[in-house]
């Protein structure tokens, strides 16, 4: 079985490529680009493609279909890229991955302290020379109230790594975990946005939770509120929340992800401008982590998501359509 990849690193999935398409015999046809029209036939002969987080669309799908494709593996969690409308009418099998929750689970927990002890302001000053104190104090985690959006796998993992300090958690999700009743109340969403002080979203991008975090929710939320999103950057209507940060509704951000980010991530653009208007409006805030997209980002992590994307389409699991 011969099997096409989009985007491959050579700086880190390399070695986790070669490694499972021995274990499960399959021979790849590494492709550094992203799949484009220029590209799209290299795949002919190939059962499946992996790609990762850039643009799917039913150009690409249908000439995939047409030189014998019949799966496509993207290898994260979110597969909102992928046009699976386009998929289905092609009869193209789609999947996802799943990778160690304790990837952003951890880095979540990282973000939240680094939020509250305004880490981004103490680096950048002291990067000058400049250690004083004004300006610079934070807050102790276990004086707060953290509000938990999504508990799914990696939401109840970032409950529990929270449930050390001491913090109280309230959690909300369509699905309640029972495991998560452990570390704190289910309520509803608007009591979560009412009673927290820090609230951090793992919700995937759909109907229901798109732009969650709106001017309405905004108002019912408390004076100084901490928003963490490690999720999906539709969760939040990203003007209404600069609009918040500039007037002090909202106290401070961590944004691992950003509306319109897709086609952006992962390039270098020190030279360019990136053509994201809010992502540099929130990237040169002194209260906002804009983080690009790494939450996923561990060795643990991309050996998952190798493994799972080549073995969904050794054995034919369409998880998403198909």
């Amino acid at each position: 079985m011969k099997i096409a990849v989009y985007n491959y690193r050579d700086f880190d999935e390399a070695v986790f490529f070669e490694t499972y398409a021995k274990e499960y015999q399959v021979e790849l046809i590494p492709i550094r680009e992203t799949p484009s029209p220029e590209n799209v036939l290299l795949a002919k002969g190939c059962e499946g493609v992996s790609v990762i987080t850039t643009p799917i669309t039913e150009e690409l799908i249908k000439v995939w279909s047409e030189v014998g494709v019949k799966h496509i593996s993207t290898r994260t969690i979110g597969y909102d890229h992928v046009d699976l409308a386009a998929a289905q009418r092609y009869g193209m099998a789609v999947s996802n991955v799943t990778y160690s929750t304790g990837s952003v689970a951890d880095y979540t927990v990282m973000l939240i302290l680094m939020v509250l002890r305004r880490m981004k302001s103490i680096l950048k000053r002291a990067e000058g020379m400049d250690y004083s104190l004004a300006g610079s104090i934070g807050k102790e985690i276990g004086d707060l109230t953290i509000g938990v959006v999504g508990t799914g796998k990696i939401g109840m993992h970032v409950m529990r790594n929270l449930s050390g300090f001491g913090c109280k958690l309230v959690a909300c999700d369509p699905h309640e975990n029972e495991d998560a009743k452990r570390y704190g109340t289910y309520c509803s969403l608007e009591e979560v946005f009412r009673a927290s002080d820090v609230i951090t979203f793992h919700t995937p991008a759909n109907a229901g939770s798109y732009h969650m975090v709106n001017a309405d929710s905004i108002e019912t939320m408390k004076d100084g509120v901490i928003l963490i999103n490690t999720a999906r950057g539709s969760v939040i209507d990203t003007p209404v929340l600069i609009d918040a940060l500039e007037r002090g509704k909202v106290a401070g951000a961590a944004l691992d992800v950003v509306e319109r980010e897709l086609g952006l991530y992962y390039g270098d653009y020190k030279y360019q401008v990136p053509g994201h208007r809010e992502m540099s409006i929130l990237k040169d805030m002194p209260n906002v982590l804009m983080l690009p997209h790494m939450a996923f980002y561990t060795e643990n992590a991309v050996s998952d998501m190798v493994e799972h994307s080549i073995a969904h389409i050794v054995n034919g699991d369409g998880n998403v359509v198909g």
